[in-house]
């Protein structure tokens, strides 16, 4: 791993804590009892690396030792093709868990990047594989959690292999309202942290469309658009048209 890239938060001993976390509830350690909590405080999260807006947490071909849990921030995963193209696979909150690519081979198959400054849980694998044996909640939100990734996918796939460009940015922003209401965010007021150049990239469409298709939503009263900050003035109409009817 490259000790370049982290910046080790000088927190006091016992600091770094799940169950005083305030995403506790949408992270790994929900459901757990207070005894299975204590063994994950003292066992599995120690440590939260900071990581700068477009610096990587990890990319492609990196050795995998352990997942992370974004506590603070945003990330993008992406893949780069040889002649320097980049296919955005995915955005990450607080609250998700990235690293899940490297399971398999025990290699990152994707680059993290931070798209602004961040802050991640770093969970060391093997830790993590041992204590989820003796706490069998721990290892069923796991599953759920690698579950609603796996969905999520195929989602993405849906997006890109039968819709159109309107439906396509319409799920994306009512996915992205969806994951910011269960953080107690607002469901209308976004702030994206992703440009319009990357929302096309993971959404297969050109950046030129992904600006006049903002406009359009703005023209039909669908939302309100002021640079990045996006407000959801009509979200049954933006579900209207990811559900074919005439908005």
């Amino acid at each position: 791993m490259d000790q370049r890239v982290f910046k080790a938060l000088h927190l006091p001993h016992g600091a770094v804590v799940c169950s005083g976390c305030h995403l506790r509830d949408i992270c790994l350690p929900v459901g757990l009892n207070k005894a299975e909590l204590d063994q994950v405080d003292q066992r599995l999260v120690t440590v939260r690396h900071k990581v700068p807006r477009g610096e990587k947490l990890f990319q492609a071909g990196d050795r995998f030792e352990a997942i992370y849990a974004v506590w603070t921030g945003y990330f993008k995963t992406c893949v780069s093709s040889k002649d320097g193209r980049e296919q955005v696979t995915g955005f990450q909150m607080g609250g998700e868990l990235i690293g899940l690519d490297g399971i398999g081979t025990r290699r990152h198959e994707v680059d993290a990047v931070a798209l602004e400054d961040s802050q991640v849980c770093v969970i060391p694998y093997t830790e993590f594989e041992a204590l989820s044996h003796e706490i069998n909640s721990l290892q069923q939100q796991f599953h759920r959690m690698m579950s609603r990734e796996i969905v999520r996918n195929h989602g993405v796939m849906l997006l890109l292999g039968s819709m159109h460009a309107e439906e396509r940015l319409a799920a994306f922003l009512l996915n992205l309202t969806k994951r910011l209401q269960t953080r107690g965010f607002s469901p209308s007021a976004i702030v994206l942290r992703m440009s319009r150049e990357e929302i096309g990239s993971y959404l297969g469409l050109k950046l030129e469309t992904v600006s006049r298709t903002f406009s359009r939503f703005q023209a039909n009263g669908l939302l309100f658009v002021r640079h990045r900050q996006i407000q959801v003035t009509d979200p049954v109409g933006l579900q209207h048209l990811l559900d074919g009817e005439t908005v």
